[in-house]
């Protein structure tokens, strides 16, 4: 604890579900791992347990994973009412402050000047104002040019968000775009032959019908020698 003194009283037991990992071995995801420790969490903790959890739900699409992290949440404040440590990148879910009594944000201050942030580990009341992904990339070291790319995709999904933006967000330039739709149509193909092959009884086919079938769908699906 990066404090002088701190009162924290008596826990039957800790659960922790930090950092993100998959599972080579037995075949399964990092959202899955994240899922399993969270359904061991849920079904474990009682309200003398402390529980520490980072970024519940960053596996999965937002929508999802959002959904995901405030049911969990909710779970937690109002079926279990245990002492928690909640850290998400999740803004709506600062909401929730004003829902159940149980809950208040901390978040870190930071200092901002010259295009700049400075990141000063003060825990201070209330949320953060704003999201600091594109800073830690600088930090990080990305290309300049990519990190242009990320500020100018930022602010046309904020544009969106608020309505004020024109049609969809171009997450693709021109060229790639083309070629993202190339790759799809070949995916498309590979899947449509493949469920062609599948139908196939090839143990009842005579050796000149199969010649014939195979042809067939070198000739329908543009296979070149």
């Amino acid at each position: 604890v990066p404090a002088r003194k701190a009162v924290i009283g008596i826990v039957d037991r800790i659960f922790a579900r930090l950092g993100a990992s998959d599972d080579i071995l037995e075949g399964e995801s990092t959202f899955m791992v994240e899922m399993r420790e969270a359904a061991h969490i849920v079904a474990e903790a009682s309200s003398r347990s402390l529980l520490l959890i980072d970024e519940i739900g960053r596996g999965t699409a937002t929508a999802d994973g959002l959904a995901i992290a405030q049911a969990i949440l909710e779970w937690l404040v109002v079926e279990i009412g245990s002492r928690t440590l909640f850290a998400t990148h999740f803004h709506d879910l600062t909401a929730l402050e004003t829902v159940y009594p149980g809950i208040f944000n901390l978040s870190i201050a930071s200092v901002e000047k010259d295009e700049h942030v400075v990141f000063t580990h003060e825990i201070i009341s209330g949320p953060a104002n704003k999201s600091y992904g594109i800073e830690v990339a600088k930090l990080a070291g990305l290309p300049r040019s990519l990190v242009r790319r990320a500020e100018a995709l930022l602010d046309e999904l904020q544009d969106l968000k608020t309505g004020s933006g024109q049609g969809q967000l171009s997450l693709f330039t021109p060229s790639s775009e083309s070629q993202l739709a190339e790759v799809e149509e070949s995916v498309f193909r590979a899947k449509a032959l493949r469920a062609e092959l599948a139908d196939l009884n090839i143990n009842s086919m005579t050796p000149l019908e199969a010649l014939l079938e195979l042809s067939r769908l070198k000739s329908y699906y543009g296979i070149q020698e």
